[in-house]
């Protein structure tokens, strides 16, 4: 249950952080990637995915 709170707010963090850089640091010619703010809003929310997923634990070996 944790992790889909996790999940979604990584997203809504991600798609913010997204569209933010889009409004301000995206240019308006030239750049395919940061001049449409749909796409910078993906890639956003995908990186905002991506960060909150949680890693897996190496597991120590008994010895």
């Amino acid at each position: 249950m944790i992790n889909k709170y996790r999940y979604f707010i990584g997203v809504i963090v991600g798609s913010i952080a997204g569209f933010g850089y889009y409004y301000f640091f995206g240019c308006t010619n030239g750049c395919p990637l940061s001049s449409n703010w749909m796409i910078m809003t993906g890639y956003g929310l995908v990186s905002g995915l991506l960060i909150a997923m949680p890693s897996k634990k190496k597991e120590k070996k008994a010895e």
